[in-house]
This record gives C-alpha cells, sequence and structure tokens, in this order.
C-alpha cells in the first residue's frame, strides 16, 4: 500500500510561496537540494496540483546553465510517474497523467495498487486529500526567511496531528514529520 506525504519547503511564518509568485522563498542550498534530489528519486511517484506541476515542468528539459546537481534532480524527476489534478490543463507532459475527474477514486485506486511514497505537491491539493484522510505524513520544511503573506502551507484548518520526527537538514532547514493523529 502506498503512502502519501505532503511535504514542502515553508518560510517561518508558514508560507510555501508569495502572493502571485511575486515573493518566493530562495532556493535550496547545497544540501538541501541533495535531500530533495533523493528522496524524489526513491519516490514511487508524484501527485500535483495545476500550479506546483507548472512550475515542476522546469525540469522536464536540460537547460546549459545547470550543473551536475540540477542534471540529477531534472533526471530523477523525470523518471517518475506523475498524476495531475487539474480541471483546466488539456494535457500534460512525459510520463504524467492528468487526473480531472473523481480524484478520490484515482488517488485510492494509487494507495491500493502501489507500493511506497507518493509525493503530494500542493496546498490546495493536499487540503483536498487531508479532508479525504488520504495524507499519511506531513514534512514541513522550515527556513529562516519570513514572507509576510503568501500561500499558507495549510490551505485550510490545520489537521489533529502527531509529531514523530525533527531533523536538521543542510545549512539551515529543520525538517518537522507529523502524521495524522
Amino acid at each position: 500500500m502506498a503512502r502519501f506525504v505532503f511535504g514542502m519547503s515553508q518560510s517561518l511564518d508558514g508560507y510555501v510561496d508569495g502572493v502571485g509568485g511575486n515573493l518566493e522563498l530562495p532556493p535550496p542550498g547545497p544540501a538541501l537540494f541533495r535531500h530533495f534530489t533523493e528522496w524524489v528519486r526513491d519516490l514511487t511517484g508524484s501527485v500535483y496540483g495545476r500550479r506546483v506541476y507548472e512550475l515542476m515542468r522546469y525540469w522536464d528539459e536540460d537547460r546549459p546553465e545547470w550543473g551536475a546537481e540540477q542534471h540529477d534532480f531534472a533526471a530523477a524527476w523525470r523518471n517518475q510517474p506523475k498524476w495531475v489534478v487539474s480541471r483546466s490543463l488539456k494535457s500534460v507532459g512525459p510520463n504524467a497523467t492528468l487526473v480531472e475527474d473523481d480524484i478520490e477514486a484515482v488517488i485510492r485506486g494509487l494507495k491500493a495498487q502501489l507500493v511506497g511514497e507518493i509525493e503530494v505537491a500542493g496546498p490546495d491539493l493536499a487540503r483536498s486529500l487531508t479532508d479525504l484522510g488520504l495524507i499519511d505524513e506531513y514534512r514541513l520544511y522550515f527556513r529562516p526567511f519570513v514572507l509576510g503573506r503568501g500561500k499558507p502551507f495549510f490551505a485550510g484548518p490545520r489537521p489533529p496531528l502527531r509529531l514523530v520526527a525533527s531533523d536538521p537538514i543542510g545549512e539551515d532547514t529543520i525538517r518537522l514529520t507529523y502524521v495524522p493523529d
């Protein structure tokens, strides 16, 4: 049975990005970037909301300015299956499946048929899956930045959670891991 994990970097004041993308968290340092590359490499797949998927499409094609670490991440990201939840997109890129209807049935099917971790990416999507009781773990990557406003990690009321781990990662990040209580 697959486990659904919602994890994102966020500011100290709880935001994953700023209003309209104008305020964004600075890029992760080398150790945190390697951590995310290893995590993506080990995933069974990812479920994306439209907005986060469109941001992640950046990794679909190699860019000349990338170093070895960026190429490694891109290869790991391209290799994994992706399910994109959207009613507005008409198509998705390579190794991705568009999920337009009956999201609950699709996610429950993935949970029952697959083994390993499946990333949930996007606060609005995570809220929908939280409301359905389908998120197994929340990973909050706190970084020492304050945005003051924007899109919060929790797009709705915070579900009852129990802390199961806290881990420093890299130069400036602490990961808090919670499970539903």
